[in-house]
């Protein structure tokens, strides 16, 4: 659900995915070399509790786009990622 929801607000803010991958992988396989950011529900927060902070951002609700778009809008500015 956030893979589709990510692809989606990305698509709306009009930024060019060439050089960017989004996954979908269990908690379990979830190690800091992983990733270079980890989006993911309240509940698995406590699961993401030894990673870096600013590689880690929980959501309140993983269908909320808002929410989602808000924190998108910050890593992409963290990034100087061009964006609507």
């Amino acid at each position: 659900m956030i893979q589709m929801n990510i692809d989606a607000v990305l698509k709306a803010e009009n930024v060019d995915t060439d050089d960017i991958e989004v996954t979908h992988f269990d908690t379990g396989s979830m190690n800091v070399n992983a990733a270079d950011y980890f989006f993911l529900g309240n509940d698995l927060a406590e699961q993401a509790s030894d990673m870096p902070e600013e590689k880690v951002f929980v959501l309140k609700s993983i269908i909320d786009k808002d929410e989602l778009q808000e924190k998108l809008n910050v890593l992409l500015d963290r990034e100087g990622i061009k964006h609507d």
